[in-house]
């Protein structure tokens, strides 16, 4: 496999233009809910919860990487922020995924079960997904107390915060709606972050997961669907990803990897 060197050294940078707008775009998509929402378009109210989504997957997927530019403390804050956008635990998040990079398709990763489950199942598992990632996380850092205060202050605003926000159903319905909608779309993770990516992977490291090529659906997901190289290259930012799958497509193309085709 090519090393990094090789496929150069400029994939790991990131501008501060860059760091800027990984960082902000998840509060814009934020604020873009709350702008409809009070305005009554709640058709458009999914929309903006989808962006959200993507936008805080994506930088969080960038911040537990380090592969962004940050400091430690403005990783500990990061990951408690944008985990507290979706009441998540963007801690339990970053023990569970490296343990995920370095152990997958191995035993103990709860992050990857749902690639060895149906379809189906991996959707029935949805509703528990992250309470498990918590769980698992908190015992790893068993005599770690500064992580661990972390995953607890998690913990209370995913607990105090949503129950807050769904109380307030008839008071401000557009925080109620906003909570509803993170916590149900937390509910697809297993399904599309997981088991359509890893689903039939191999024993190689090619063969682990797979890539998607396209113009339209790569864009709209952050280029998080260069799953593979991703896998291959954990420290490349997501912002460079598309241009790591076109240094290495030679490779791929020699070694028999064929990338699935969207739009």
């Amino acid at each position: 496999m090519p090393s990094l060197e090789s496929l150069g050294t400029d994939l790991l940078e990131t501008t501060r233009r860059q760091r800027r707008t990984a960082l902000v775009r998840p509060f814009v998509a934020a604020a873009g809910f709350f702008v409809v929402a009070t305005a009554e378009w709640w058709w458009l109210t999914p929309v903006f919860m989808f962006l959200l989504f993507v936008a805080v997957v994506t930088v969080t997927h960038d911040v537990v990487h380090h592969s962004i530019g940050l400091t430690r403390r403005q990783t500990d804050w990061a990951l408690f922020l944008f985990g507290a956008l979706l009441f998540e635990s963007g801690h339990a998040y970053r023990t569970t995924h490296h343990r995920h990079h370095e152990v997958f398709p191995g035993p103990d990763d709860p992050e990857g079960d749902p690639a060895r489950m149906g379809a189906l199942a991996s959707v029935l598992h949805g509703p528990l997904f992250l309470v498990r990632l918590w769980r698992w996380a908190y015992d790893r850092r068993k005599g770690q107390p500064r992580e661990r205060a972390w995953l607890r202050a998690e913990a209370l605003w995913t607990c105090f915060g949503c129950a807050l926000a769904l109380g307030g159903w008839w008071h401000a319905p557009s925080l109620a709606v906003y909570a509803l909608g993170a916590f149900v779309g937390s509910w697809v993770y297993p399904l599309l972050t997981v088991h359509l990516p890893h689903h039939d992977y191999g024993d190689t490291p090619l063969e682990q997961t797979s890539t998607l090529r396209g113009r339209i659906i790569p864009a709209i997901f952050l280029e998080l669907t260069y799953h593979l190289e991703h896998h291959l290259y954990p420290k490349v930012p997501s912002h460079n990803l598309a241009e790591l799958s076109r240094r290495l497509d030679p490779y791929l193309r020699a070694e028999g990897v064929v990338p699935r085709r969207v739009i």
